[in-house]
């Protein structure tokens, strides 16, 4: 019954964050490049949607201009790790820090209510259906045709060179490639997804906050972590299911600690403890059975 009452919700927020899952698991498991940006990304994405719609510019065109604006942060955090040589992880505190003061100037003050303007889903609510439906089938579809476009571009000659630099940099610079750009690349890849993903949940929660994106990074890992025990990575294919897959069950499993009594404030930590679990206790059980790791963790 409470599994029943939980599922609507629990795909609705999965389906909505598998996009932060998804560029995760770009940066942390095919560039193995621990990014940070995300924090900042994905409010970075909810900022510009939101001030854009308050203008009174198309929602959809808003969420667009929040991939781009993603993309960018992305680039920028490859720059100072690429070209200025910054520590990858300091590179990514440094932006995330950044964009916290970019997403106050964006939005011109801390949240932006949406409550009364048009926004993606305002069709889908005007509909005689439950709200969940459409809701669910919309961001379904979103996923699916981000991962099929990133599975696409990951078996081009260029996705390939980016699979490549995560695995042994030294030995692709050697065949000629760039590395720096494809690092730069995938970086903005990666946050324009994470970015979309701020720009439509805030269209779907009716407002954007300057703190939505504290501890996305952590939220994507344990996603990412609990779909690969699910899945596991063996392909490009199975690797951005299982980041999807994973995203679904973290949310399923936090409306069902929220039901079950544990206090909204305690979620962080709840998470936070859950990816220590998964990360930790194979090395515990010792050698022989294996180290659930993501590479650049």
């Amino acid at each position: 019954m409470i599994f029943t009452s939980i599922l609507p919700i629990s795909l609705e927020q999965g389906l909505a964050y598998a996009l932060v899952a998804l560029g995760i698991a770009l940066t942390f498991r095919v560039l193995s490049f621990p990014d940070l940006t995300v924090d900042g990304s994905f409010p970075l994405g909810g900022a510009v949607a939101a001030r854009l719609i308050v203008e009174g510019v198309n929602p959809l065109v808003a969420a667009l201009v929040a991939l781009m604006a993603g993309f960018i942060a992305g680039c920028l955090t490859g720059i100072l790790n690429t070209r200025l040589k910054i520590n990858s992880l300091l590179a990514g505190i440094l932006m995330m820090t950044i964009l916290y003061s970019v997403n106050l100037r964006i939005m011109a003050r801390a949240n932006i209510q949406l409550l009364d303007r048009p926004t993606i889903f305002s069709p889908m609510e005007a509909m005689q259906v439950s709200r969940y439906l459409p809701v669910i089938i919309f961001f379904f579809l979103v996923t699916m045709v981000c991962k099929l476009v990133t599975d696409l571009f990951l078996h081009t000659e260029y996705g390939l060179a980016l699979r490549a630099t995560g695995d042994n940099e030294q030995m692709i610079r050697s065949l000629g490639v760039n590395t720096d750009n494809a690092t730069i690349f995938g970086l903005g890849l990666s946050n324009a997804l994470v970015a979309l993903s701020g720009a439509l949940v805030a269209q779907d929660q009716g407002f954007s906050d300057v703190g939505m994106g504290i501890g996305m990074i952590v939220a994507g890992l344990a996603s990412i972590i609990i779909g690969e025990t699910v899945i596991k990575p063996t392909t490009v294919f199975r690797l951005t299911t299982a980041a999807i897959v994973g995203s679904v069950i973290y949310r399923l499993i936090i409306s069902l600690g929220l039901r079950l009594g544990l206090a909204p404030t305690d979620l962080k930590l709840a998470t936070g403890v859950m990816v220590i679990l998964a990360l930790g206790i194979p090395a515990l059980r010792g050698p022989k059975e294996g180290k659930l790791k993501l590479r650049g963790v």
